[in-house]
């Protein structure tokens, strides 16, 4: 499984912050996103489906504390997204749905996610990026050196997913 070093933080002041990380960027990207959370006993399975890109399952795990965390996943492509979902809702059951519009924008190995979450608010995750083996330690750091330009304090910081918020 591939694995990120993640936060998720409320956004303490979304203008200022949502210009530090176009700063920040060597690309940006404006997503619509609804994610579908299936019953899994061992992990989250959700589908995301997005409009102006592809869609696909996603299967992770990470624990649920504020700061700096490795999240274990995979992605698995999906064509036929309402499929998908009519036979995980009949074999899983649903339990939540995410609706957001978010600009990811790339610096260098990191996602910095501004995610607009219906219903909840606004909100800044970062995804490090790890190297096979790599250490977690080097991507806690550079998590810690972008929650820091981005003005992202520990206050901000949240522990569970939106799923777990609505």
């Amino acid at each position: 499984m591939a694995v990120n070093i993640e936060i998720k933080a409320r956004a303490a002041d979304w203008p200022g912050q949502l210009r530090k990380g176009l700063a920040l960027a060597d690309s940006s990207e404006r997503l619509l996103q609804s994610d579908t959370f299936f019953n899994c006993s061992n992990g989250r399975l959700k589908l995301r489906e997005q409009r102006g890109a592809g869609d696909y399952l996603v299967f992770y795990r990470r624990a649920g504390v504020k700061g700096p965390k490795a999240s274990e996943y995979t992605l698995v492509p999906v064509k036929r997204a309402a499929d998908t979902k009519r036979s995980l809702t009949r074999l899983l059951g649903v339990t939540k749905k995410v609706i957001k519009k978010r600009l990811v924008c790339h610096a260098g190995r990191t996602r910095i996610h501004f995610d607009e979450v219906k219903g909840l608010g606004r909100f800044i995750e970062l995804e490090v990026v790890m190297k096979p083996g790599e250490a977690a330690a080097a991507g806690r750091r550079e998590a810690a050196r972008l929650m820091l330009a981005l003005g992202i304090k520990k206050a901000d910081l949240l522990a569970g997913t939106y799923a777990d918020m609505l």
